[in-house]
């Protein structure tokens, strides 16, 4: 696909975040300009309005992860950002952009090393996508997978300490965002919102 020649400066929570949207991004013919952000959910909504504002003049895609902060994306999104500009387009991840990379299962259970069957079918209905990431892990086939991706025992830590680096990895070389949209509203959603954005006047 031919590239767009139009930016779209973005704001994330994090890497695997910001990994995700080039790919997503890359699958929409275009790249995007200046990432920031990703210093975490608190410091991104903190200076949402910021980015709003400067909407006004540019194309900006903020992408949060709806976590435990509301049954659904929609009254998030309002409540936050009740007056978005016309070249915002703020997206949610349901719960977690984690459950948009396990909705490529095939492509997922090929690179971490799991069995197909054991990755859930529809992964926006789950609580903590990301603790399902790291179970998944202790399962897999793969000695390093199992070793670097949980986290060690009595660290106190959620991940291991290369949760990042082979979730980057995947999201960037193997992950099919148009596969994953047909088991993620989320993405599908955002999916169409970029291209909205991309084809949009300046």
């Amino acid at each position: 696909m031919a590239e767009s020649g139009i930016l779209v400066n973005c704001v994330v929570e994090g890497i695997v975040d910001e990994v995700v949207l080039r790919r997503l991004f890359a699958s929409a013919g275009a790249k995007t300009g200046s990432v920031y952000g990703k210093n975490g959910k608190p410091h991104l909504l903190q200076k949402l309005r910021g980015y709003n504002q400067a909407a006004q003049h540019g194309r900006w895609l903020v992408l949060v992860d709806l976590n435990g902060d509301a049954d659904c994306a929609p009254p998030f999104r309002v409540r936050h950002l009740p007056d978005p500009a016309r070249h915002m387009c703020f997206r949610v991840a349901v719960r977690a952009v984690e459950a948009w990379l396990l909705a490529d299962m095939e492509e997922f259970a090929a690179f971490f090393g799991v069995a197909g069957s054991t990755i859930p079918q529809r992964p926006e209905q789950l609580e903590n996508p990301k603790e399902t990431v790291v179970q998944l892990a202790r399962k897999s086939r793969r000695k390093d997978v199992r070793e670097h991706l949980p986290p060690r025992l009595g660290s106190g830590r959620k991940v291991g300490p290369l949760y990042t680096s082979y979730l980057s990895e995947f999201a960037a070389q193997h992950w099919r965002p148009g596969m994953a949209a047909r088991r993620s509203d989320s993405l599908r959603r955002c999916r169409q919102r970029l291209s909205e954005l991309l084809g949009s006047p300046p």
